[in-house]
């Protein structure tokens, strides 16, 4: 989502002051026009909120696409370092992350829920990748 939004209107914050709005349904059509045609797809986006993975997983149901979160956890004490080094960063996933925003994201933050469909990826690509080829076969 942050490379589409940087392609289009530059740097958040600096290029422009809001745009993901309408990136975002442009990439929800393009996600349900790559599912009908056939095609793997993986969506890199916050969804932070039980309701927003439910509205994407039902936009993929809709078209026969199986929906797959990958929750990729991070120790709230590793954030600030993290994102120290990121808001170094001019690219387009250096979108600055104030604390105080760090703080509003966490709490807004819903735990996927195993009822999801959920992969948790806690390090190892091979074990995530193994995981997705199974779930693909499955």
């Amino acid at each position: 989502m942050d490379e589409e939004v940087h392609r289009l209107h530059g740097r958040y914050g600096v290029d422009y002051p809001e745009w993901e709005r309408p990136v975002v349904a442009a990439i929800r059509q393009r996600l349900v026009k790559e599912l009908q045609a056939g095609n793997d797809v993986v969506l890199d986006h916050g969804l932070w909120r039980r309701s927003e993975r439910d509205s994407w997983r039902q936009a993929a149901r809709v078209v026969g696409g199986h929906p797959l979160v990958v929750h990729l956890p991070a120790d709230r004490d590793e954030l600030p370092r993290r994102l120290t080094e990121r808001n170094r960063r001019e690219d387009a996933n250096a979108l600055t992350v104030t604390p105080e925003a760090l703080d509003d994201f966490f709490a807004r933050f819903d735990i996927p829920t195993e009822d999801e469909d959920v992969i948790v990826h806690t390090g190892s690509i091979d074990v995530l990748l193994a995981m997705l080829t199974s779930e693909r076969q499955s």
